[in-house]
């Protein structure tokens, strides 16, 4: 075993050294194994005599480096065959590394903290569980937490020792996996490593072993790649990043945000070192491998499984195999691969009961079903547990399962973008002939003589089946066996072809399950007019139009009532393209009903994501299909990449399962073959494709010869078995040449494709799939940023680069539950008024100190044109770039749109928004000419709070002495300005000149006699801010002028309502008026208001225009790079987790 490094002085001693390397010497004690003398007779003697807690293991590994007599002993073992274990997993894992070091310390330094690691790793799995303390893992969580800087929501799944590998040097530590991160953590030798990175932000994860990292773990970003090695259990950590990376993505892809599955059971005893989640995550493991083995619904849960016999009557032997028990059902599979598998509901179940044991037939259980089958399991380890939790189940199941009055209950109602004017009468009725048979048997036509032969071969097929069914079973209880297989590979007899795509599919179970939910559905969904059913209208007579069921009302109204139907069960998902050819060709075979269950197993578990807005699934296994290209075809995948025909071609190919590009009657034998093996056979035929036009397709010098050689060889794919009408394909005619090539028997292809090709496993597939999931989801998000940056790139200053910098900014600030990736790609992501204000206070160029978050709250109002309380990318950017590329004029302008009003917004939208037409005929009557827009603002109030937010923007500039005399100076100035504009604004009022003085002079307080102009000004903008009532603190003792002027500067002062924030653009000649009440402005003041007060914008600019200072500052740029990369280098110190992880994931749950 390993122990904690001790120090030996004399390696020799009594002891034989067995085998070396530069760092590593294993001993064995003498006394022990063969020779050793007269020394090693006494040594052995002393170890017998001794008391046993003081016997010494007879082997153990000491570490040394280079000259150093200084020995360490790290692991030692009572047998050679342990020590062994531990010496080969030292020179697998540590040798290579430790000739990186340069410094024998470091090595030292470095093996013992790595055998430290992997005695704790032992020791919080290792322990009995009656030992264990769950303080240990609340202990690391928390530590977590205080060294990444992470929120109480934040919730750690697991850690691991390991070693982090920073350029050629490996630092050893600890590698804690949370909900949304990656975090690691090394302090050696005085250096400490940390490293936090999101799961979002995961684009490649892969396990591998080369000569530099030895078995390590990849964890690769957009911007780097980050290597992990020496894991004591590597696969149990790789599994978990996985499984989180997935969560990730899954998150990006519909925002279906993690949450704790609080149904699972509590355990019989507390776990160290495993939490909540990570118990959560292994059983949703485990859940996904059963669903998928046996084609059940997203809801089913494991019980548990055990291993156990079945008694096969058609073989009549006991198959070795595993029980799986869940809420609904009991299942079998058979050790080896196809020869067993069964699916028992246990709404079918009657009967569950213990039969006799023997020696033969050790605890037995039978159950029986309604069909009269029974079916008979020995050899189980806990047979009275099994019986207790099958009969819960079953009485479960009964009280669940509801009748066919009362359907299960329905989604929500998608949103309605308009509702059409449609009759209410009922739009599905089970007396209608599609919802009793299918299309082909409606319009079934009379066989021509010439196809006798087939005919015959077609009967001969069916009594295969029936014998089949007569020998093992019929329904979802049917024993599955590699004869099942062989029957459906040799092609489904039409007139079981709907029966067994629903049993091999699952569908049948789920459709037994919701009696009556498909007609409810249907009433709810018809006769509302969304985005979904304006495409299905238009894809409805373009869905197999060259077959007869579909060129008549009947066929077309019953593809138009299962579209819409699972269009309105899934409305996230809609309806996407090529769904209308897959369930046009279900129509044919099935009812309605039973095509749209077969098209709810495709859509939600046998295609998933293949039929959403980004066809995601389909793009990811088009990446799987180029991986398993090049690793079976690698010669013709160099060529076709370069021709870039793979991408091309697969698409179709998987969308519409050869449908759309191969004959119909061939097409639907690849689909028989699906819904049995699933997915693999599809892949299996693409490979067989591309294998049989190798030669072809290596000659290719272009893309379009390479799509025609195989556009051709697919048209001539021919069904010869067949007993339908030959039916037209339209792509054949397109393609077809002079000289076509031979035709290809579908099932010669199929046989082709399972003995070239048939040792792909579903296993693999996912695992291949796992890992182009993540590729698809990041382009997908990276075609999502360069979509928005090039749609605002026109209407920016900022370069691509920091569009693209600040997008991943914005992004990342953007709440989960607000990512809609169904909307297009500018309103994806939004920010409420909280998440602006932080971004503006890191990336704005104006800090107002204390006022910024006012500053920024009024700048998100005026950017939120439709208020609903959100902004989108584009908005945020008009707002920053106004600020950091506009002229002094639009800054300016910025400015008094953030100090407007209260009371007037609305009118200004009145005015902005009535048609030009009707205002410029208003101005006619009026015989005057529509130049100004008034807006009316309070002298005391807004016009004093614009002059404070430019006294706190200045207050950190290198120039700020220039910059205060700068603005009390212009701000004196307009005082005097509305002084004299009363002149024009009273229209005939008569007040003596005498008035402006005395105005002034009621402003200004005691004037020094040193101070000149710019001192009046600074005396009068002093005065107005006091009179303004703003909380100014007072000045220290002994306080100068200028003390007290910079503590007015960093003052409070009120916050302009969100009815005052518009966007609309200010001219240059717009008029600000003061115009308050005088009993409002009298409890407000003390004094009475001056109503006659004006200025316009241009007198604004104007004045501001005469200070050299002021001028400089507004038309200074500013470098946004430096402000993004320190809100980045915030983030990393200060990081907010995504409401993924805002669940209370409380241990006592489980």
């Amino acid at each position: 075993m390993w122990i904690t490094p001790e120090e030996v002085l004399m390696a020799n001693a009594l002891w034989v050294s067995e085998r070396a390397n530069p760092y590593f010497i294993l001993q064995r004690r003498k006394g022990h194994g063969r020779g050793g003398g007269i020394t090693g007779l006494l040594v052995g003697t002393l170890d017998v005599v001794l008391d046993s807690s003081a016997r010494v293991a007879p082997y153990r590994i000491l570490h040394q480096t280079g000259e150093s007599q200084i020995f360490w002993n790290i692991a030692c073992g009572s047998s050679r065959k342990e020590i062994t274990e531990h010496w080969e997993w030292l020179e697998t894992n540590l040798l290579q590394t430790l000739s990186i070091f340069d410094n024998d310390d470091d090595i030292t330094t470095f093996v013992k903290g790595k055998i430290q690691g992997i005695i704790a790793e032992e020791n919080k799995s290792g322990k009995p569980q009656e030992d264990e303390d769950p303080g240990k893992f609340r202990e690391a969580e928390l530590k977590m937490r205080k060294l990444f800087g992470m929120p109480e929501e934040e919730k750690l799944v697991n850690y691991y020792p390991c070693s982090y590998w920073k350029g050629r040097v490996p630092r050893q530590g600890w590698i804690y996996l949370s909900v949304n991160h990656l975090c690691f953590y090394s302090f050696l030798l005085g250096k400490e490593v940390s490293l936090v990175v999101q799961w979002t932000d995961v684009t490649q994860l892969d396990k591998n072993a080369t000569l530099v990292f030895p078995e390590s773990v990849r964890v690769s970003t957009r911007d780097t790649e980050h290597f992990f090695s020496m894991f004591l259990n590597i696969n149990e950590t790789f599994k978990l990043m996985e499984q989180l990376a997935n969560i990730a993505m899954r998150q990006l892809l519909d925002n279906e945000s993690f949450a704790a599955d609080r149904s699972l059971p509590k355990p019989c005893k507390t776990l160290k070192n495993v939490s909540a989640l990570k118990r959560d995550l292994d059983a949703r493991a485990k859940n996904e491998r059963y669903r998928a083995l046996f084609r059940l619904t997203q809801d089913e849960r494991l019980d548990g499984h055990t291993d156990c016999t079945l008694w096969t009557p058609f073989a009549k032997m006991h198959v070795v195999g595993q029980m799986f028990v869940s809420n609904n059902y009991i299942c079998f599979a058979s050790r080896e691969e196809d020869l067993c598998q069964l699916i028992i509901p246990l709404r079918e179940v009657t009967i569950v009961e213990k039969a006799d044991s023997s020696s033969v037939l050790p605890s037995p259980l039978s159950i029986s079903t309604k069909n009269k089958m029974t079916f008979l399991f020995a050899n189980l380890k806990d047979r009275d547990f099994l019986v207790h939790i099958t009969h819960f189940h079953i009485c479960h199941c009964f009280q669940e399962n509801p009748s066919p009055s009362t359907p299960p209950s329905l989604p929500p109602s998608p949103p309605v973008l308009g509702l059409g004017e449609m009759p209410q009468n009922q739009h599905y009725s089970p007396s209608l002939p599609t919802a009793k048979k299918g299309l082909l048997q409606i319009y079934q036509q009379d066989v021509p003589e010439e196809l006798g032969p087939k005919v015959t071969r077609e009967k001969m097929k069916e009594e295969s089946w029936n014998i089949h069914f007569f020998e093992f079973g019929r329904g979802v209880c049917m024993y599955r066996t590699s004869k099942t297989r062989e029957l459906v590979l040799n092609g489904i007899p039409e007139s079981l072809r709907g029966e067994l795509w629903l049993l091999f599919s699952g569908a049948q179970n789920e459709m037994a399950t919701h009696p009556g939910y498909y007609g409810s559905l249907v009433e709810q969904a018809m006769g509302k007019c969304t985005l979904a059913t304006e495409e299905i209208e238009r894809d409805l007579h373009r869905s197999m139009p060259e077959h007869h069921a579909f060129q008549n009302e009947m066929g077309i109204a019953a593809l138009r009532r299962v579209l819409t139907a699972i269009s309105y069960r899934n409305p996230s998902i809609g309806y996407c393209q090529a769904m209308n050819i897959v369930t046009s060709v279900l129509l044919l075979y099935c009812t309605e009903e039973e095509a749209f269950w077969l098209l709810v197993a495709l859509c939600e578990r046998m295609l998933p994501d293949y039929y959403n807005t980004r066809v995601v699934g389909a793009l990811v296994d088009q990446g799987v299909f180029e991986e398993l290209t090049r690793e079976c075809l690698p010669l013709l995948y160099e060529h076709m990449q370069d021709l870039g025909v793979i991408s091309t071609i697969s698409l179709s190919w998987f969308l519409t399962l050869f449908l759309s590009v191969m004959p119909f009657d061939s097409a639907v034998v690849l689909v028989d073959c699906f819904f049995y093996e699933g997915i693999k056979v599809i892949f299996q035929v693409a490979l067989a494709v591309l294998h049989a036009n190798m030669d072809q397709l290596l000659s290719c010098s272009d893309e379009g010869e390479a799509m025609t050689i195989l556009g051709r060889y697919l048209d001539n794919v021919v069904n010869k078995q067949t007993v339908s009408p030959p039916i037209p394909h339209l792509h054949a005619l397109l393609t077809s040449g002079n000289n076509p090539p031979p035709e290809i028997d579908v099932f010669e292809l199929i046989k082709a494709s399972y003995e070239k090709f048939g040792s792909l496993r579903a296993d693999v597939i996912e695992q291949m799939r796992f890992k182009q999931r993540l590729k698809v989801i990041q382009s997908l998000e990276d075609t999502a940023k360069r979509s928005v940056v090039r749609a605002i790139m026109t209407e920016s200053a900022f370069t691509i680069e920091e569009l693209e910098e600040l997008y991943v900014l914005f992004k990342s600030s953007s709440a989960a539950e607000r990512h809609d990736p169904s909307l297009p790609y500018l309103e994806q992501y939004r920010i409420d008024c909280g998440q602006f204000v932080q971004l503006f206070s890191a990336l704005a160029p104006w800090s107002c100190g204390l006022h910024t978050n006012t500053l920024s709250s009024r700048l998100f109002r005026l950017l939120d044109q439709n208020k609903d309380s959100l902004i989108n990318f584009k908005e945020f950017v008009t707002g920053l770039s106004g600020m950091y590329h506009g002229d002094m004029t639009e800054k300016l302008k910025l400015l008094y749109k953030l100090h407007l009003p209260p009371g007037m917004f609305t009118v200004i939208e009145t005015l902005l928004t009535r048609p030009w037409k009707e205002c410029n005929s208003v101005s006619r009557k009026r015989k005057t000419k529509l130049k100004h827009i008034f807006v009316i603002i309070q002298l005391q109030e807004q016009f004093i709070e614009m002059c404070k937010t430019l006294y706190n923007m200045f207050s950190e500039d290198p120039m700020e002495q220039e910059l205060y005399h700068g603005i009390a100076t212009v701000a004196s100035l307009l005082l005097h300005i509305g002084e004299v504009g009363k002149k024009f604004t009273n229209n005939g009022s008569k007040k003596t000149e005498a008035q402006l003085p005395s105005a002034v002079d009621a402003l200004q307080p005691e004037r020094e006699d040193s101070s000149g102009e710019g001192g009046s000004g600074q005396s009068l903008v002093s005065k107005a801010l006091a009179e303004a009532q703003l909380e100014t603190p007072p000045p220290t003792a002994a306080g100068s002028d200028e003390e007290a002027k910079d503590d007015t500067s960093v003052s409070s002062y009120s916050v302009v309502s969100a009815g005052s924030l518009q966007c609309e653009d200010i001219a240059d000649d717009t008029v600000l008026i003061g115009c308050m009440s005088g009993d409002a402005v009298d409890r407000r003041r003390g004094s009475a208001p001056d109503a006659d007060w004006s200025i316009t914008f241009e007198q604004v600019l104007a004045s501001f225009l005469t200070e050299t200072s002021l001028v400089d500052y507004f038309e200074k740029k500013h470098d946004i790079q430096s402000k993004m990369t320190a809100c980045k280098s915030l983030r990393a110190v200060e990081r907010q987790t995504s409401t993924s992880s805002d669940h209370d994931f409380s241990l006592n749950t489980h």
